[in-house]
């Protein structure tokens, strides 16, 4: 056990220990803000690709599966790279990598070709993985453990202040100007031109987001020596998998990978699930407006949640809110019109402390092992890549978005049968 090489040089200088580092906490919400933000705009680029190349469901999920795949790729060596650099130095490294995911968005353009979309996507995706390794241990350390599940919750809720702005902007600037237009109703040299033209408006929105992580990852690098810390060097970061061999943290692993899965398939359905004429059956353009709402009721939620998580038992939240969505998916499966549509948007509010929770619950007790944990739970994040595409092909297979709905619930039940298991503290587990 030893400290990495530049927190050892820190700690003779400026280093902290977390405690007494705000503008360090400050940092890490930044970074919450910036990869929640960017993960949402997917919900508003999936409806716009559906139309731009004419795809089914399942094929426009692709979107979210060449994304969240990169998860289970980049997750373990992210860690690697934490305990070789640093938190910080990592960080850095991840949000140059969303800046070259951003830039992958020019030659997807000129092209307007959907597979170089999903290229960039990935890239992007494997950048915010490794931010995301990073960020969310890191907000545990920088505080005291018994309120680790309370802070990582209130950084969570600059997630979805991400997550609730990014789209409004890129409903906007995507789903907006050219939604009068349709290419079902194009062919040929027409089709080729209106598939070039949307994509810039894609590709501008991207280059904008370039321009603003490089910045940031300046900044972050300028801090890379605020704080000291430890690292566990031993053994090789695939030992990081032995960990699944407590319950606790396997079940947790699994219920990251339901969750994400969950929340990312009826983000990525909502735009559709509101055109239809059974719901509000209004244009692409008013139902991306209407995204926000779904990550602003987590942005809410996640405030709320931080001051409950301190009052209330984690597990036990965990379960009602997982209880909580499985009832809204309910209502709006076997309803219409606006109460369908409201109560799909409201299982934002009870998603909230989902994430936060299971991963404080799970990574409960890992010290030292704290980056190997993040490391193999972020690689479950990966259910984003899986469900959403499962959900599509259930869409296609039963032609009804509401049956569709059922996957999503069976992952939150699956959830509130975690939050019961971990209720107690794993300390006397």
């Amino acid at each position: 056990m030893q400290a990495t090489p530049h927190a050892a040089d820190a700690a003779s200088g400026d280093a902290s220990h977390g405690y007494d580092a705000p503008d360090l906490r400050v940092f890490v919400f930044a970074l919450f803000f910036i990869f929640g933000g960017i993960t949402s705009l997917n919900d508003i680029i999936i409806p716009k690709l559906k139309e731009l190349f004419t795809l089914d469901h399942a094929t426009a999920m692709l979107v979210q599966t060449a994304f969240f795949f990169a998860y289970a790729l980049f997750s373990l060596p992210a860690a690697a790279i934490v305990r070789r650099f640093g938190y910080m130095r990592t960080a850095s490294i991840g949000l140059v990598t969303m800046t070259a995911g951003c830039l992958l968005f020019i030659p997807a353009s000129s092209n307007a070709v959907f597979g170089l979309f999903l290229v960039a996507l990935f890239v992007l995706g494997a950048g915010i993985t490794i931010v995301q390794v990073v960020a969310n241990p890191l907000i545990s350390l920088l505080g005291k453990p018994q309120t680790a599940s309370s802070r990582l919750t209130f950084a969570q809720g600059f997630n979805s202040l991400g997550t609730t702005l990014f789209p409004l902007a890129g409903s906007a600037l995507i789903l907006g100007g050219l939604a009068n237009v349709s290419a079902a109703t194009l062919t040929g040299p027409a089709l080729d031109a209106y598939r070039v033209e949307s994509s810039r408006v894609i590709v501008h929105t991207y280059l904008g987001l370039a321009v603003a992580l490089l910045v940031i990852a300046a900044v972050v690098w300028s801090r890379r020596n605020r704080l000291q810390e430890e690292q566990d060097h031993e053994g090789s970061i695939l030992r990081a998998f032995t960990l699944l061999k407590r319950p606790r943290f396997a079940f947790g692993v699994l219920c990251i990978f339901l969750y994400v899965g969950a929340e990312v398939a009826i983000g990525s359905l909502i735009v559709t699930y509101l055109m239809q004429p059974s719901v509000w059956g209004v244009a692409d353009k008013v139902a991306g407006d209407h995204v926000p709402f779904y990550w602003g009721g987590a942005l809410i939620g996640r405030f709320i949640g931080a001051w409950v998580l301190t009052r209330v038992s984690p597990g036990k939240v965990l379960a009602a809110a997982a209880g909580g969505a499985i009832t809204l998916i309910l209502i709006s499966a076997n309803t219409s019109g606006a109460v369908a549509g409201w109560s799909l948007l409201a299982i934002g509010l009870v998603n909230s402390i989902m994430f936060p929770t299971i991963f404080t619950l799970a990574s409960e007790g890992l010290g030292k092992r704290a980056a190997e944990g993040s490391g193999v739970i972020a690689t479950a994040i990966v259910g984003g890549a899986v469900i959403p595409y499962l959900t599509g092909g259930l869409a296609d297979a039963s032609g009804s978005l509401q049956i569709a709905l059922v996957l999503p619930a069976v992952c939150y039940l699956a959830i509130a049968g975690f939050g019961l298991f971990a209720r107690r503290s794993a300390v006397s587990v």
